[in-house]
């Protein structure tokens, strides 16, 4: 554990460093709160705000997962990634320790835009629903976390990554049940949605608000984690200095 710690820990100080790369990803998320959750009329729902904010809670989920990638990309650059490869701890310590710093960075943002979602009048959640909401967001951090940083593997530059965050991270969230409920979607939107991994994590937190174990997203969601990191920690093993 100690090498991953290091790890996590020395990205978690260059992040907090970085103030404006963590005000970034706070504007995107809380502005979908303001101007969709409060502003945009919704028929479906007396109160969007409470339907809205699961979604949100997931797309923050994602956009911090996804650009935590960046994190392997700079150590490319600058050529730590080639010397942390050639240190005795196993490989695996480097992806487990981006891994374990993506997933709280995710975990802190989704805190900050629960808060600001309360405040704006969103149902206040108990504290086990608060439980299954942050193992939920925990468990699809996870997964996407480890999607990122092995594909920053294989992508050459910054600039290469976020053109390809882009491409990965509007479509998963349009197309998820974040914004509508599956009732109202046209039927091509709905099949994408029933099988997206963003779909899953919300409609999780959508049960728990209702008061029902999301056993059945908790399920798909780790077995598509454990899957997920099994591949990365053999992209990992695979790496030449």
């Amino acid at each position: 554990m100690n090498p991953i710690l290091v790890y996590c820990i020395r990205d978690l100080i260059r992040w907090v460093r970085g103030r404006w790369g963590f005000v970034s990803a706070m504007v995107l998320p809380a502005a979908w709160l303001v101007f969709v959750g409060l502003a945009l009329p919704i028929r479906f729902t007396d109160h969007y705000i409470d339907f809205v904010t699961p979604g949100i809670l997931a797309m923050t989920t994602l956009s911090a997962s996804l650009a935590g990638g960046g994190l392997l990309i700079v150590d490319r650059m600058f050529g730590f990634f080639n010397k942390f490869l050639a240190l005795p701890p196993p490989r695996e310590s480097i992806l487990f320790g981006k891994i374990l710093v993506i997933t709280i960075r995710g975990l802190i943002q989704s805190t900050i835009i629960l808060a600001i979602a309360f405040l704006l009048g969103a149902r206040l959640y108990s504290p086990t629903q608060l439980a299954m909401t942050y193992l939920l967001l925990f468990i699809f951090g996870t997964l996407l976390s480890a999607f990122a940083t092995t594909l920053a593997i294989y992508v050459d530059d910054h600039d290469q990554y976020s053109a390809v965050n882009a491409m990965i991270s509007m479509p998963l969230f349009f197309s998820s049940s974040a914004m509508m409920p599956y009732n109202v979607m046209p039927d091509w939107l709905r099949t994408f949605a029933y099988v997206n991994p963003l779909s899953f994590a919300i409609d999780g937190i959508r049960l728990m608000q209702t008061g029902v174990i999301p056993l059945t997203q908790i399920e798909i969601l780790s077995g598509l984690c454990i899957l997920v990191v099994g591949l990365s920690v053999h992209a990992f093993r695979r790496v030449k200095v």
